[in-house]
């Protein structure tokens, strides 16, 4: 069940060839000046994910119109069918990214400053004035992260809000039975509370659903046919890849997480989606087809993370090993790992999924088929490796941060 396409424009079938590519370095380089994909790379990282217990793997590579695409194993263990690239499947955190966008154009609209107090849009919900929608949108507003809790235990922690609908003010007093982790701005601290204080802002200040302002100023312009967000309902529309959930025990039978209502997370982590339609909303929004100039600038205003990696508003950079920055976000949610990110001008584009989740190996894995898509093919001078400087072992996800996957 392994298959490999490369294309212009469409995968036109022939089995893809490993390229020869010399890495770029700057970090803000074009596309054009990128070393070509390392195809035989990429399904070397979807091979190694499935040694190490994903049921299925696959990665869409969009170089500026020429289309890589391959993948490995199952969609569906309990009838065998292959993944593919055109499966739908639960992007988790990639979400937070489609919320920063509507809220920056309604920075755009005059509607919103980032500098103004939450509290001031939603009188009463913080409980300090001083926590501004920049510091929400940049994970530095000192809110904690309800999931931890709710997720301490994996698989136990899933099957109790599987199907339970929540309303966003039930996730914030989860939130506030915590004290703050720091003070407002004083610190990079990722919580999905953040996210859930965004779309409650989304509805305050457009009178409309996060479902309608995503359809009507992402989805439906960038014509993102299997781009969803159907909370609270449970399924995923159409051909998708099911997702298996790891339990924490070692040996424990992998659990079938597809069917939720991911109210838990919402406009943190709801949203469904296919390869192809990742790859155009981080190329559109890269290349400024989203927001203006001006707010693009804002989104990617970093805080440090860690040496390897910044956080803007609502938008992750990621160095890698031959000097390359990459830009987009990372997504788990129960039996998915999703990673999609583009290149400084949005002319390339990746996105890999991996349908487990709980597998820290997996969630290192599957990071490096960003190296494999922007650094090209290692060359003797500049082998890359799993334990390079730019390749940060990964301990925790974007549900639970609070808890050491290891």
């Amino acid at each position: 069940m392994v298959s490999g396409t490369v294309g212009r424009g469409t995968a036109l079938g022939a089995v893809l060839l490993a390229l020869l590519a010399v890495p770029a370095q700057a970090g803000t380089a074009a596309a054009a000046d990128l070393p070509a994909p390392d195809d035989a790379g990429l399904q070397a990282v979807l091979h190694t994910a499935l040694s190490q217990g994903a049921p299925g793997a696959m990665v869409r590579v969009d170089d500026n119109g020429t289309i890589h695409q391959l993948s490995e194993g199952v969609a569906d263990r309990a009838t065998g069918r292959a993944i593919t690239t055109t499966d739908r499947f639960r992007v988790g955190s990639v979400t937070k990214s489609f919320s920063a966008v509507v809220l920056l154009q309604l920075v755009d609209e005059g509607k919103l400053d980032l500098d103004a107090s939450v509290n001031t849009y939603l009188p009463g919900l913080l409980p300090d004035d001083r926590i501004t929608v920049r510091q929400v949108m940049s994970h530095r507003s000192g809110l904690y992260d309800y999931t931890n809790d709710m997720f301490a235990q994996t698989v136990p922690g899933f099957e109790s809000v599987r199907n339970k609908v929540f309303s966003y003010q039930d996730l914030i007093t989860l939130s506030l039975k915590h004290g703050v982790t720091n003070a407002p701005g004083a610190a990079y601290s990722y919580s999905n509370t953040n996210f859930v204080v965004a779309g409650m802002l989304i509805e305050k200040l457009t009178g409309h659903s996060v479902a309608t302002e995503y359809q009507n100023r992402i989805f439906t312009p960038l014509n993102l046919t299997d781009t969803f967000y159907v909370h609270p309902d449970t399924v995923i529309p159409g051909t998708h890849a099911n997702g298996y959930l790891t339990p924490d025990e070692a040996g424990g039978a992998l659990v079938d997480s597809t069917e939720q209502t991911v109210s838990w997370a919402q406009s943190a982590g709801a949203v469904i989606s296919s390869t192809q339609d990742l790859d155009t909303f981080f190329s559109a929004l890269m290349s400024g087809q989203l927001m203006s100039a001006a707010q693009l600038a804002q989104m990617q205003q970093w805080t440090t993370v860690n040496s390897t990696q910044g956080y803007g508003l609502g938008l992750r950079r990621r160095d890698l090993s031959c000097g390359i920055s990459v830009y987009g976000h990372t997504g788990t949610v129960q039996g998915y790992y999703t990673y999609a990110f583009a290149s400084k001008d949005g002319k390339r584009s990746v996105t890999a999924l991996a349908n487990t989740s709980n597998n820290v190996n997996v969630l290192n894995t599957m990071a490096r088929t960003l190296e494999s898509a922007f650094c090209g093919k290692p060359t003797t001078a500049k082998l890359r490796s799993a334990t390079s400087s730019a390749t940060t072992v990964e301990r925790h996800e974007d549900i639970a941060p609070g808890i050491a996957r290891d």
